[in-house]
């Protein structure tokens, strides 16, 4: 007899994630997801009592994964401006963790909830980027606005259409990250 084998339940949750990436919550179907996965959606129930329960592990697991950062970046070391650096380009970079970022700031617009999860894990990011602007830089308020300043080039960058004339996108975020990253002695209070 052949053992049945279950489509484990991280599955659901990556092929939801990936669902919510393309076209946000509406995306995320149980027929839909089960065809992705190539399987039939009565295993679906096997895991989660709901869709809604698959969205709320699916939030979860953005959160650990977008909290886990920090993590991973302290692990790996370096100075103040190092970190910054790869904090940005594994939050904001990746070809994970982005696309799942921006759909959940979509469905924030229109969910309180997520809009409180989103919430929370900017928070999270944003007392990071203090404590690593707080090496570089003595005055608040400066650490604040670059705080600020990073976070909107790293968001608002995926949502500008404008074209920068010689020069491709990438080099003029880089150069803008150069720019609030700069901790040469005149800038420092």
């Amino acid at each position: 007899m052949v053992a049945v084998t279950r489509t484990p339940r991280s599955n659901w949750i990556e092929q939801g994630l990936t669902a919510l990436s393309a076209g946000g919550p509406d995306a995320v179907r149980i027929e839909a997801l089960a065809q992705a996965l190539g399987v039939t959606k009565g295993g679906f129930y096997g895991h989660f009592a709901d869709r809604n329960a698959l969205l709320e592990e699916m939030l979860d697991t953005w959160e650990r994964e977008s909290t886990e950062v920090r993590i991973r970046v302290e692990r790996e070391g370096g100075d103040a401006q190092t970190k910054l650096r790869r904090a940005g380009l594994l939050t904001f970079s990746s070809d994970r963790l982005l696309p799942i970022d921006l759909a959940i700031r979509d469905w924030a617009r229109r969910d309180e909830a997520v809009a409180e999860r989103l919430r929370r894990v900017d928070n999270y990011r944003m007392e990071y980027a203090r404590e690593l602007f707080g090496a570089l830089y003595t005055d608040p308020d400066e650490i604040e606005a670059r705080c600020l300043l990073a976070f909107c080039l790293a968001i608002g960058n995926h949502f500008l259409a404008a074209d920068h004339p010689h020069r491709t996108r990438s080099e003029v975020a880089a150069r803008a990250a150069d720019l609030f990253l700069d901790s040469s002695p005149d800038n420092r209070e």
